[in-house]
């Protein structure tokens, strides 16, 4: 279910704009309005859930969605040739600062390990 406050939930039902690169019965992916890298998209679920730790057993065609999603995506930006990283924060520390569930597709240039 949708939260009418969520800025996320409001992109995915249109009342906020974004350029949307995706979207489907389940998820919606757009570009990031502070891209970290070249490409940074971001594939939130159309569900209102605030983050990882709300995740369900039954939510496994979800996640299997996504993450089918964020390939095809990092593909049609050619990252499959390169590389790219898909990562989810989770919670304040984390530096998760939209209570929406969501993952970040970076790609298009070199990225360092540890982050941040």
């Amino acid at each position: 279910m949708a939260n009418p406050d969520c800025l996320f939930c409001r992109i995915a039902r249109g009342e906020i704009p974004a350029t949307i690169v995706h979207e489907d019965e389940l998820i919606v992916a757009f570009r990031d309005l502070a891209p970290q890298a070249p490409t940074h998209i971001l594939l939130i679920p159309r569900a209102h859930l605030a983050s990882l730790l709300e995740l369900a057993d039954d939510d496994g065609v979800l996640l299997a969605r996504l993450m089918t999603v964020a390939a095809l995506l990092a593909t049609d930006a050619g990252l499959d040739r390169s590389g790219f990283r898909l990562v989810t924060n989770t919670g304040p520390d984390a530096g998760q600062s939209v209570a929406h569930l969501h993952w970040h597709l970076l790609g298009g240039r070199p990225m360092s390990w540890p982050p941040g």
